[in-house]
């Protein structure tokens, strides 16, 4: 897969491509991401790549022009062209798994007031990180595109993300490691139980309540299963039947 990133400040990036899960992708191949100044396009005989908005108004507006030139300089015939626009759908698991499938991308960040309307002939589609004002598209493209490459083969391990918090609209149950005790606070002895069915059913109820009580936008979302009702009416502060008779057959694991 191959990422274009359209930018001002392409010096914002440095650290983004050289580190972590990132930078390992791109030296095993897996992803190929090119940051271009847009500022090398520019015909402005001053070199700006911005003007004043005409009819007046606060700020600087990024010119059609070196945009426009940058674009049809990068874009090939399975490119699809991606604006960083608050008037762009919301972004989301779901469309980070879909644009891991694309074989290119381009990311147009803007800066300053906007770009000009015009530019918006020449892309395919807009998207917005969330409700927010940042200083330009920068570090949403960083987003989108770490968001995009962890999900390519081979850039983390599988299991990694085989269930992940927004799967199934659902968020991530809780996850521990060593120490079993922390200042008397204890990993819940079902994950030692040695039960991986008993396991999988606990971290199933625990996604449903913690979704249920932190994101209660998705948790509407989710289609409920018999099973999944029964779980939510069990007392959350006790431990169920079942999860008491895995513990006990499994105490040999239980430190």
């Amino acid at each position: 897969m191959k990422i274009t990133i359209l930018t001002l400040f392409p010096e914002m990036f440095a650290g983004f491509l050289t580190n972590s899960i990132i930078k390992r992708a791109i030296a095993k191949e897996i992803v190929e991401v090119e940051v271009i100044n847009i500022r090398d396009y520019t015909k402005d005989k001053y070199h700006r790549v911005d003007s004043a908005p005409i009819g007046g108004g606060a700020g600087l507006i990024m010119k059609c022009q070196p945009i426009v030139d940058c674009i049809n300089d990068h874009k090939e015939e399975c490119s699809k062209v991606i604006m960083l626009s608050p008037r762009g759908t919301t972004y989301n698991q779901q469309k980070a798994k879909e644009l891991s499938k694309e074989n290119h991308i381009i990311l147009l960040c803007g800066h300053y007031e906007g770009i000009d309307e015009r530019v918006n002939k020449y892309v395919d589609e807009s998207i917005s990180i969330g409700d927010y004002i940042l200083t330009g598209g920068e570090i949403g493209s960083m987003a989108i595109a770490d968001s995009i490459i962890r999900l390519l083969d081979g850039a983390i391990a599988k299991e990694s993300i085989e269930s992940e918090s927004f799967d199934d609209n659902l968020l991530e149950y809780p996850q521990y490691t060593e120490p079993y005790d922390y200042k008397g606070d204890k990993v819940p002895n079902i994950l030692y139980s040695g039960n991986h069915q008993a396991i999988n059913k606990w971290r199933r109820k625990k996604s449903l309540e913690l979704t249920k009580g932190h994101r209660p936008d998705l948790f509407k979302k989710v289609e409920l299963s018999k099973s999944d009702k029964k779980l939510l009416e069990e007392d959350k502060e006790k431990a169920a039947k079942w999860e008491l008779a895995a513990i006990e057959k499994g105490k040999k694991f239980i430190k």
